[in-house]
C-alpha cells in the first residue's frame, strides 16, 4: 500500500522516544508539508536532536512508540563534517553514489558552494567553513527530499556562520528541500526558517511561523517581536516591547 504522505513531508504522529528507561520525547504531534524549512529551538536537553535523529532513522537501541517519518530521500547534515580523510573532497562527495554518472553535478554543487579548487584535495587541508560547505555540497548532492541539519553551523566563528547562512538559504531556494534544523540560536532560526518549533522538556511547546521575505532583517519591527518572543520562551528577558 502506498504511503498517503508526499515526498518531503514530515510526519509525528504520538512519538514518544525514551532511552533506558528516560523518556525524553513525549506524544509529539506534527506535520510539516513538503518545501518548508523548519527550525527546532530549544535548550541543550530539550529534545531536539532527539527528534531529528529519529527522523534520520537513528539511535535503534532507543525505545519508541508512536509514529514518525520523513517521507522521500532524506539527506543529514551534522555539525562536524564526517568527510573521510582517506578520500578526496570530490570522492566524499559522491561516496556511495555512481560516480562517473553524478561528477558533473557534484563538480557543479562544489563551484556554487566555492570549493571548486579544492576537488582532489584531503579534507584534512581545509578549514572548518570550507569543510561544512562540501558537508553541505554532500548532502544536497543526493537531490534530498527532506534535509536534516543538526546544528550544521555551531562550531564555526560568527563571520563563517553568517556567510553559511545565505549559502544554505540560496541553495534551499534552488533544490526546495523540506528543511528540519536544530539550533539552539535564535537569531539563527529567524533569519532562515519559515516556521519555528519551540522544544521544552521533550515537547513542542511553541509553533511559530515566520511570515518575513528573504533577505531578512533584523531590525525589522516584526523580527524584532518574535525574537523577543522566542527569547522569553528560552528564559531570557528583553527590554523589546
Amino acid at each position: 500500500m502506498s504511503s498517503p504522505f508526499l515526498a518531503g513531508a514530515v510526519h509525528l504522529q504520538g512519538f514518544s522516544r525514551s532511552f533506558h528507561g528516560k523518556q525524553v520525547l513525549h506524544d509529539l504531534y506534527l506535520d510539516v508539508p513538503p518545501g518548508q524549512f523548519v527550525a527546532l529551538l530549544g535548550e541543550s536537553g530539550s529534545g531536539k536532536t532527539t527528534l531529528l535523529r529519529a527522523l534520520a532513522g537513528l539511535d535503534a537501541e532507543a525505545q519508541s512508540s508512536g509514529g514518525a517519518a520523513a517521507h522521500g530521500n532524506v539527506s543529514v547534515l551534522f555539525q562536524d563534517s564526517r568527510l573521510l580523510p582517506w578520500l578526496s573532497v570530490l570522492d566524499n562527495l559522491t561516496l556511495g553514489l555512481d560516480a562517473q554518472e553524478v561528477r558533473s553535478a557534484a563538480g557543479q554543487l562544489l563551484r556554487e558552494v566555492g570549493l571548486a579548487d579544492k576537488a582532489a584535495v584531503w579534507p584534512s587541508t581545509l578549514s572548518g567553513g570550507q569543510k561544512q560547505r562540501a558537508a553541505l555540497a554532500r548532502s544536497l548532492l543526493r537531490e534530498p527530499h527532506v534535509l536534516l541539519a543538526d546544528e550544521p553551523f555551531g562550531a564555526l566563528d560568527a563571520l563563517t556562520r553568517i556567510r553559511m547562512h545565505g549559502l544554505l538559504r540560496r541553495m534551499v531556494d534552488r533544490i526546495r528541500p523540506t528543511v528540519l534544523l536544530v539550533t539552539h540560536d535564535v537569531d539563527e532560526s529567524l533569519l532562515l526558517a519559515d516556521r519555528i518549533l519551540v522544544l521544552k522538556d521533550g515537547k513542542i511547546a511553541e509553533d511559530h511561523a515566520v511570515g518575513l521575505a528573504h533577505p531578512r532583517r533584523p531590525d525589522h519591527p516584526a523580527f524584532m517581536q518574535l525574537r523577543a518572543t522566542l527569547l522569553r520562551s528560552l528564559g531570557v528577558e528583553t527590554e523589546f516591547a
